[in-house]
């Protein structure tokens, strides 16, 4: 019966998200992920060696017949020596092959040879099952998403005779034909309402009377979405208006390269985000320099891409991991450090990833928020630090790289930095970004030994600024 009352899109969803599922669980039981040889295989090893070596050797009899078990104890310990030293095996165990075998020199270089490749087919299974382990991570978590994303749809839906009559007869009056109305709301209560219209030929509407009149019809503050066109014309258009923000933000920048280089490796962003939402990005690439920040910039394009393309930032994060480890040979990585901003709720939800700490300037104190997890590009399926906190009106969150707690005396990073946001009345976030850079240099009081930027969001109250006025 709970099929029946479901969408059947939402069904169908379903049965796809399940089919992800069951090929995600194939990926990670094709094969394991082995660090050792087992017995048969070690003893099918010890075969191999035996077998190229002593197949016309005249003390075969003996070797592999009586003393068999002594000799593929011999065997073993060459190949725990190339383990434990590589390939340059050691005197001692040169000697006790020589003490042993008639062939000791051929005998030697067929057990590393075969050890040497039976280690290589190890290690190519291993990358190609941590291959297969990153891929089942970004189906399920794809999965997740769109099963998310389409429940989240069907319940939002809603339907409302009087309020679409009464758009339908305003928009009528201001010279617009309306086709449809549909009406959405979102998890937190807030209302999408989307309008397909167009214009009577000769007129001339914007889409901000438009949203005028749906605000007026449904009794909330609504505005334009985001990207939306300001006029209507004669062809049938689907213009979004969501309910208004209550908050918004301003943000500065302060940085300088290593060695006060113009190139510095660290990268940032500032993005809208979908939801009445704004998020900034600050990444720390390995290293210094040009080669950092390539690395950290590409970092943040396609965190940016992603998440302006609607995924959760959780899931950008950990697609943006598995490209990194999949995708090369050597590791190379890059801090993360996001703060999410709802302009609803003043809610800030903070995700870090091997960054620095993160201070947040209050009107009565400063609140620093630390991270322990490791960047991204190291291991497969990474855990980054998450934190929420609400803001109220004026506060500043501040984000800086790790070039800049590196340049304070270690053990009182924490304090300074307090201390240095604390010290000033600057309101504007440039004006106390350049503040914070300013006095750590000061304090350190040497040429930048590492790329230093520090990011500064403000958050205001858009009710108060309207009763200021």
């Amino acid at each position: 019966m709970k099929d029946l009352e479901m969408n059947p899109y939402v069904i169908q969803i379903d049965k796809f998200v399940n089919s992800l599922g069951k090929l995600s669980r194939v990926f990670l039981d094709l094969e394991e992920k082995k660090s050792f040889f087992s017995e048969e295989e070690l003893k099918s090893m010890c075969e191999r060696v035996c077998g190229k070596v002593c197949a016309e050797c005249g003390n075969r009899e003996l070797c592999l017949n009586r003393e068999r078990m002594h000799t593929y104890g011999l065997v073993r310990d060459i190949f725990q020596a190339v383990e434990d030293c590589g390939t340059e095996l050691n005197v001692e165990i040169k000697r006790k092959t020589q003490k042993n075998c008639v062939q000791a020199p051929k005998f030697l270089r067929s057990a590393v040879e075969v050890y040497k490749n039976e280690k290589q087919t190890m290690l190519w299974n291993q990358k190609m099952a941590k291959s297969r382990e990153g891929c089942a991570v970004q189906l399920d978590s794809f999965a997740q998403m769109i099963q998310h994303a389409t429940r989240e749809l069907d319940a939002g839906i809603f339907a409302d005779e009087h309020l679409e009559k009464k758009i339908k007869g305003r928009l009528s009056k201001l010279g617009l034909k309306t086709l449809t109305t549909v009406f959405f709301v979102t998890e937190d209560g807030r209302y999408e309402i989307h309008v397909t219209t167009k214009a009577k030929k000769g007129q001339c509407i914007t889409t901000k009377e438009l949203a005028q009149i749906i605000s007026e019809c449904c009794g909330r503050n609504m505005v334009l979405g985001r990207e939306e066109r300001p006029v209507l014309g004669s062809e049938y258009c689907t213009i979004t208006c969501v309910e208004g923000a209550k908050y918004h933000t301003l943000q500065g920048v302060a940085r300088i390269g290593k060695g006060c280089r113009k190139v510095s490796g660290d990268s940032f962003s500032m993005l809208d985000l979908p939801g009445g939402r704004q998020g900034v990005i600050l990444s720390d690439g390995m290293g210094a320099g040009e080669t950092a920040y390539r690395e950290s910039t590409m970092v943040v394009e396609l965190l940016e891409e992603l998440l302006n393309a609607g995924f959760p930032k959780e899931t950008a994060l950990q697609m943006m991991n598995t490209a990194l480890v999949l995708g090369r040979e050597e590791v190379r990585f890059s801090t993360i450090d996001m703060c999410v901003f709802d302009l609803y709720n003043g809610k800030c939800e903070l995700m870090k990833a091997g960054a620095s700490m993160t201070f947040i300037k209050r009107s009565d104190r400063v609140e620093c928020i630390k991270s322990t997890s490791l960047p991204i590009g190291v291991v497969s399926k990474m855990e980054p630090d998450e934190e929420t906190r609400t803001l109220e009106d004026g506060d500043i969150v501040i984000m800086v790289t790790d070039g800049v707690m590196d340049a304070l005396p270690t053990g009182e990073q924490e304090l300074l930095m307090k201390m240095i946001i604390e010290g000033t009345q600057k309101t504007n976030p440039r004006e106390i970004a350049q503040h914070v850079l300013e006095q750590v240099m000061e304090c350190s009081g040497e040429v930048p030994l590492d790329d230093m930027t520090v990011l500064a969001v403000g958050i205001w109250s858009l009710e108060n600024e309207k009763k200021l006025r």
